[in-house]
């Protein structure tokens, strides 16, 4: 690492450099963004085709100026090329610094509650002051809505090194085949950069992968304080009495099912027991990944107790606005969504900076697309989904209860104006 853990600056022969500061840019006639040719050190080094680039919208804490985005070899880094601080993703931190000490740094961030004086580079908000331990006497900046972490010049170098990944030992080949593999290997990776490959483009993990290629959004980081039993009891007891409920639908539906036009029948329980039977596998598993999903870090926030009562008040709010505005009152009405609508909405309002996945693609051709976004984003499609089928619904066309779905999301919306500051987790908003 050089002096002060600033960027080492490497240009380019041939080139027209152009000084900006202590910077050397490369000027673009056809682009506002300058590309900067700077060698960042290790530990999270940039790879040798990749300089970096100046972004606006990321300001360093300290000097208040842009950092330079680079592609390291663990991830996205951006960097302050006055004072060498870096400004890093907790997801790309954990492959560059060992595990327990970025889970350390986490839980200190949300149960320290130290404020900084320091702003986040995104969002521009206090971030919390984390110590990383006795053996490491460093102080670090952690901005728990955006999970970044920002670490002064010197500072990342300090922390122990995450453990260098196991390699394969290589047999000895003949210098022919070693010849041929890496000729195969260059072809290789000219097709994938011409065409969307799968393997590229989709997670490691493949019940990830296949979780994308059903249409299911993916959580990329989940960091839990606490274990959320009233999810994992909730999702039990919906399972439970729906697989019993597969067994006679007829009665179970005659029984336990909402009729808008009797909502009122067996003192108003149907209100609640209609929320956990479903009318298929599919329609059950779909439910219950949404609620596993997106739950455990509602409950982390809220706590046991407000987790349930925000179930509550979404379900009735989606039950009574379809009670309302449904044209067909007499057709009974099962499932879990209006509740489950809240919580999703109350976690992008509460999370609105934790990227969440979404693949797009042609089965017919097997290419897919794979998009990380904001929970914000993915919210915001969401709610314009429900709004273009609620007409259909209204109309009496449809056989989903969008407006269940948007009467538990306004539920959550609600719950997050009383709650955000009161959760068990302070977050910048």
């Amino acid at each position: 690492m050089a002096c002060g853990g600033k960027p080492q600056l490497q240009p380019l022969s041939g080139h027209a450099l152009q000084r900006c500061g202590n910077l050397y840019r490369l000027p673009d006639r056809h682009s506002r963004t300058a590309t900067y040719l700077v060698q960042f050190d290790p530990p999270l080094a940039n790879r040798p085709d990749c300089g970096g680039v100046l972004e606006a919208s990321m300001i360093c804490p300290r000097c208040q100026e842009p950092l330079l985005r680079y592609q390291s070899y663990a991830g996205l880094v951006w960097q302050c090329a006055r004072c060498g601080g870096r400004a890093v993703a907790l997801s790309v931190l954990r492959k560059a610094v060992e595990e327990s000490t970025v889970r350390t740094l986490w839980v200190a961030a949300t149960q320290g509650r130290i404020r900084s004086s320091l702003l986040c580079p995104s969002c521009r908000k206090p971030m919390s002051q984390v110590s990383v331990g006795a053996n490491v006497p460093v102080t670090i900046d952690v901005c728990e809505l955006c999970q970044f972490v920002w670490t002064d010049a010197g500072e990342l170098e300090q922390m122990p090194a995450a453990p260098p990944p196991v390699k394969p030992q290589e047999t000895d080949l003949p210098p022919e085949a070693k010849e041929a593999l890496a000729m195969a290997k260059v072809e290789a990776l000219s097709r994938r950069a011409r065409e969307s490959d799968i393997s590229e483009e989709l997670p490691d993990s493949p019940l990830q992968a296949a979780l994308l290629l059903l249409g299911l959004p993916v959580e990329e980081e989940n960091f839990l304080q606490s274990q959320p039993w009233m999810t994992w009891l909730t999702a039990f007891t919906i399972t439970a009495i729906s697989v019993m409920a597969f067994f006679d639908m007829e009665r179970a539906m005659r029984t336990l099912a909402l009729v808008p036009a009797e909502w009122w029948r067996y003192g108003g329980i149907t209100l609640f027991t209609s929320f956990f039977v479903h009318g298929s596998a599919f329609h059950l598993l779909s439910n219950l990944y949404f609620l596993l999903v997106f739950g455990d870090n509602v409950e982390d926030f809220l706590g046991h107790a407000r987790f349930v009562l925000l179930l509550v008040l979404a379900t009735l709010a989606g039950n009574f606005l379809h009670i309302a505005f449904d044209p067909r009152p007499d057709i009974p009405c099962i499932g879990a969504s209006g509740g489950i609508s809240g919580v999703v909405v109350f976690y992008a309002l509460a999370f609105p900076y934790a990227r969440v996945q979404l693949a797009y693609g042609w089965w017919w051709a097997w290419r897919w697309w794979v998009f990380s976004m904001p929970a914000w984003v993915m919210a915001l499609l969401w709610l314009l989904l429900q709004l273009l089928g609620v007409t259909e619904q209204i109309a009496g066309f449809s056989d989903v209860s969008v407006l269940a779905h948007l009467g538990g999301a306004l539920a959550g919306f609600v719950c997050w104006l009383l709650w955000r500051r009161a959760g068990n987790m302070v977050y910048c908003s």
